[in-house]
């Protein structure tokens, strides 16, 4: 007997494995057998694109001896393995097949986003910000996060300058789907330092990267891994939600799962997060007569 697949339940951000991933676990098949189970009526598969200099490997990655061009390899497996596979689960699931971006290095990753899509026909682009000033945003490196936080004047100055980044990626790249729009908040509040990511100043600059978002027509992302982290929203947070509605931007949702028993976690938890922020419906992408089409799904129902 099939799952039960309620209109609202895709995911754009996840699928991650330990395949093609440093810090996943389980296999791209064993991902995709969880998207089944889980309900999902899409399944978008990010894998990250490679970072393509040896001084943004990751500290195991250089403990397994893992290159620029290991991670290269892995993508390009990657991009065959998402294809075959797509196919496969075809008549139970639809599988998008896509990536996720980095902004680094800043001067070339532009130009690399747009080979990677190009050179693998990927059906769309999850554009994510994970770093600022060269540190990364998400916990690769504490000591570099905090000298970049003094360099630049604060944690208000880096949540300012995150959203500008955000602003800058969503009209450099255009992406589908943006991913983690609040990640500095997961950072701050491991700090202590919450309050300073909702400042007035800080406000100002999500609103303008929130109209950056909606004028390339990308979908804002409500990311259930916030709460597998500790915090007590998805991102983005209510406040941002409750902006973004106002202002016309389009939602949709993302497990941002890294190992098959994270699949579906949290998707109840963002559907109401959006519905108790004013948001309705959600907007993704589909796979129709072998085309990938915009659609929306009534979040109530």
């Amino acid at each position: 007997m099939n799952p039960p697949k309620a209109e609202w339940k895709v995911s754009l951000h996840g699928g991650h494995s330990g395949e093609f991933c440093e810090h996943a676990e389980g296999s791209l098949r064993e991902i995709l057998e969880a998207a089944y189970q889980a309900g999902y009526r899409v399944f978008g598969v990010a894998e990250h694109m490679p970072r393509v200099e040896a001084r943004f490997l990751y500290p195991k990655e250089i403990e397994w001896g893992w290159t620029p061009q290991t991670l290269e390899a892995n993508f390009d497996r990657y991009a065959h393995a998402i294809t075959q596979l797509a196919h496969e689960f075809a008549d139970r699931l639809i599988v998008l097949r896509g990536f996720e971006i980095e902004v680094v290095p800043q001067a070339r990753y532009v130009e690399l986003v747009q080979h990677y899509r190009q050179k693998y026909q990927f059906d769309y682009i999850v554009g994510s910000v994970h770093y600022l000033h060269d540190a990364s945003i998400d916990g690769y490196s504490e000591t570099c996060f905090l000298e970049m936080m003094e360099r630049v004047g604060g944690m208000e100055e880096v949540a300012v300058q995150y959203y500008h980044r955000v602003a800058e990626m969503a009209q450099a790249v255009r992406p589908e789907v943006i991913g983690h729009l609040d990640l500095v908040r997961l950072k701050a509040t491991r700090l202590g330092l919450a309050e300073q990511v909702a400042t007035e100043r800080v406000r100002k600059a999500v609103e303008q990267a929130l109209e950056a978002i909606r004028s390339v027509g990308a979908r804002v992302e409500v990311n259930t891994s916030a709460l597998r982290k500790g915090l007590d929203q998805p991102y983005p947070a209510d406040w941002i939600v409750q902006l973004g509605a106002r202002m016309g931007v389009r939602f949709c949702i993302g497990d941002d799962s890294h190992r098959p028993s994270q699949v579906g976690f949290g998707l109840e938890e963002a559907r109401l997060h959006l519905l108790r922020n004013g948001v309705r419906e959600v907007h993704f992408l589909t796979r129709e007569n072998g085309q990938i089409v915009p659609a929306s799904a009534n979040l109530e129902g």
